[in-house]
């Protein structure tokens, strides 16, 4: 669940909730609310927090900080000389969570006695490792890298707000690379519980890299589809930016001078997280404590008290809840339309059809070497 999705979407008039004091509550009643929309459908939530980004994401970091800085001042402009529109359209861009905004969100978790753990580094890379071990479902992230730090299972729009009416994406990694034809490695019986992400695809780890991530800046005329087909024609990375240097695609192809993807690599193989045994990574529900929310969510952020009882009320119930309940009781599953069976059903005949297109011609390609004589070119 992002923070900062709460602060730019949970809002009055297109300004942030705030207290008397003017302090910032969207992400507060964000995380309160949606929270309790979770376990009311059986679901018992685990929150990851980010820890500190590694050194290779500073240029990322260092480019967010430039859209805001530039999305401050053009919200300054358009204080004086814009309109409503233009004013609240560069103010969400201005929005950043700060540490006491992690801290607030923090202390509200553990009155409401939901499980948190604080990450090394990066949070997806943390929800990665509980999904392999089993200690959790699935990871929730709208962030696409945590099925290449290798979780089992994605789920995305699982946060979003009811009005918007969006469907859950479960995401299954194993079926992600049998579409894109890789091969999953063999480890045990089921492989979440393998303790290596690194044996985990890594061609579909360098397409990922390849395709654009938060460690390095894009190579320019690689699109989705050139960096699927790059991957599949080459076969790894290390071949790609040889080529891309000094081979056959150096004419097409130019690298951003500093594009260090062996350690981006690596960030996602070898991340820092803790170990699913690690005492942090052992999870408990309990209780909310009702009278230390009403303390901090009435008393300190003017909250309705009435709600905030009621909320606790709620959450106290689902939380007795010993089986979770299926995800499709939170969001109703859609129905694709005839349209779209149909494009998919196409879309997978000519799948085959190319397959066996490529296994004939590979046959006959070996038949025709099989009858040349010996010596011959």
């Amino acid at each position: 669940m992002s923070l900062y999705s709460f602060l730019v979407a949970v809002r009055s008039e297109g300004q942030q909730l705030t207290s008397e004091t003017g302090e910032t509550t969207s992400h507060l009643m964000g995380m309160f609310y949606r929270t309790l929309r979770i376990a009311d459908n059986g679901i018992k939530p685990v929150y990851v927090f980010d820890g500190a980004p590694p050194k290779l994401k500073s240029g990322e970091l260092a480019k967010r900080f430039q859209r805001k800085s530039e999305a401050q001042e053009a919200h300054e402009e358009a204080k004086e000389t814009g309109t409503a529109e233009e004013i609240e359209k560069f103010s969400r861009r201005t929005v950043r969570v700060t540490r006491e905004h992690n801290a607030e969100a923090q202390k509200l978790l553990k009155l409401m006695g939901v499980p948190y753990i604080i990450a090394p580094t990066e949070a997806e890379a943390q929800c990665a490792v509980l999904a392999k071990a089993g200690k959790v479902f699935a990871a929730a992230s709208e962030d696409m890298d945590t099925l290449t730090f290798a979780s089992p299972v994605l789920l995305r729009k699982l946060t979003f707000s009811e009005q918007r009416k969006e469907p859950i994406q479960e995401i299954h990694l194993d079926k992600v690379l049998e579409g894109m034809e890789m091969e999953m490695p063999q480890v045990g019986h089921d492989f979440r519980f393998s303790h290596s992400i690194a044996k985990i695809c890594v061609k579909f780890i360098d397409m990922c890299i390849l395709l654009g991530c938060d460690y390095l800046d894009p190579i320019p005329k690689v699109g989705p589809n050139t960096a699927v087909k790059l991957i599949r024609d080459y076969g790894s990375l290390d071949k790609i930016v040889e080529a891309m240097k000094t081979g056959d695609l150096s004419k097409k192809y130019t690298l951003p001078a500093d594009w260090p993807y062996e350690d981006a690599r690596l960030l996602f193989t070898d991340p820092d997280v803790r170990d699913a045994e690690d005492p942090e990574c052992d999870f408990k529900w309990e209780n909310p404590d009702v009278e230390g929310l009403v303390d901090f969510l009435v008393k300190d952020k003017g909250f309705s008290e009435d709600r905030v009882r009621a909320g606790a009320l709620r959450l106290t119930k689902s939380l007795k809840t010993s089986q979770q309940s299926r995800l499709e009781g939170f969001f109703q599953v859609k129905e694709k339309t005839a349209d779209e069976k149909a494009s998919l059903k196409r879309k997978n005949e000519e799948k085959v059809e190319a397959v066996k297109k490529q296994k004939k011609e590979a046959a006959k390609t070996k038949k025709v070497a099989k009858a040349k004589p010996r010596g011959t070119n």
